[in-house]
């Protein structure tokens, strides 16, 4: 690893058993996350952005669970590690900001009690110190009256309120590396806003670097440095942000764009994407994943055993199909 980066994933496999067959959801996965940057990674649900983040920050169950490679922080191998170990890192190292903040908070608990846990674990503060590091966390969010507010339950604040919290709970240790998966899903396109703007200035302030888990696509142009898409487990796509909106390549990354309404558009029409992401158990393991999506290219066109290629600086895209793609219209002429 380079003094630039904060986490390294080399083909990462994570499993689930379903019966007595373990099915990869992240299939051999290799990305960097440096300092100081926002890494996007998007797709449709199902295509194990999730699985990717829960694996990162080991919230896996062991039983039904297999992970496989390597996610290296601070030389050592996260995906070995016991769960004790993990607890040392979560929390303190890494901050983990959840989709949906009231089933992640407990609801018995006041919410300045809920921050003060990872206070009480990672450091040494007596309990003044902890009550006012609790203020400041819920200050540093923006959220007004904080006093009030730590004595409050998780029911009694707003859905934008409780992902600040969240977040106060994620950054109560200063981590290096924050994993936030769909942090605005559940929120109005103002609290969206607002929560981006945090997340950006926050970063900022601490330097940390965030991989960010979205399927929208919006978000990521307003706050992310690089993306990676996937989908059905594999990464298809990656590249700077600018570049990927400007030089889309991967015909899933295409089709993802080209799905977004566009208000400048003559054209009413909303395109969609053929078909859907295939289950887990009918995944098929060779070949183009994508394929069934694009019937009407020959078959010809993709590689048997897809790689990620070079295709230009930081942009890196799986299989050959994207030199061959086009849109189809409904009376099958090419469109774009």
């Amino acid at each position: 690893m380079s003094t630039n980066e904060l986490l390294t994933i080399r083909n990462l496999r994570t499993s689930f058993r379903i019966k007595d067959t373990f099915y990869p959801a992240v299939d051999d996965v290799s990305l960097t996350l440096r300092k100081n940057e926002i890494l996007a990674i998007v797709g449709e649900s199902g295509c194990g952005k999730s699985t990717l983040a829960t694996s990162i920050v080991g919230l896996h169950n062991s039983n039904n669970t297999k992970v496989e490679g390597e996610i290296l922080y601070n030389n050592q191998n996260l995906a070995n590690l016991t769960e004790a170990q993990f607890n040392k890192l979560r929390g303190n190292d890494i901050g983990f900001i959840f989709q949906d903040p009231l089933s992640a908070l407990n609801p018995l608990m006041r919410i300045g009690e809920q921050i003060a846990e990872g206070l009480i674990y990672h450091t040494k503060f007596n309990k003044k110190q902890r009550e006012a590091r609790v203020l400041q966390l819920l200050e540093q969010v923006g959220i007004p009256n904080a006093p009030r507010v730590a004595n409050q339950f998780p029911h009694q604040l707003s859905g934008g309120m409780r992902q600040r919290v969240m977040i106060a709970i994620a950054l109560s240790g200063k981590p290096a590396i924050i994993v936030a998966d769909e942090p605005t899903t559940a929120l109005d396109v103002t609290i969206q806003a607002q929560i981006l703007d945090l997340l950006k200035s926050l970063q900022d302030e601490i330097q940390s670097g965030i991989i960010l888990i979205t399927h929208d696509l919006g978000v990521v142009a307003e706050i992310a440095d690089r993306v990676a898409v996937m989908y059905a487990g594999e990464i298809i796509e990656e590249a700077p942000v600018i570049e990927l909106f400007r030089n889309p390549k991967h015909p899933y990354t295409r089709s993802l764009l080209n799905s977004i309404p566009q208000t400048h558009s003559e054209n009413e029409k909303l395109e969609i994407i053929q078909g859907m992401v295939p289950s887990l158990m009918k995944l098929p393991r060779e070949g183009c994943r994508f394929s069934s999506r694009v019937p009407w290219l020959d078959e010809s066109v993709h590689e048997k055993n897809p790689k990620l290629h070079e295709v230009g600086p930081g942009h890196r895209v799986r299989c050959t199909c994207w030199q061959h793609f086009y849109f189809e219209d409904k009376e099958g002429s090419v469109n774009g």
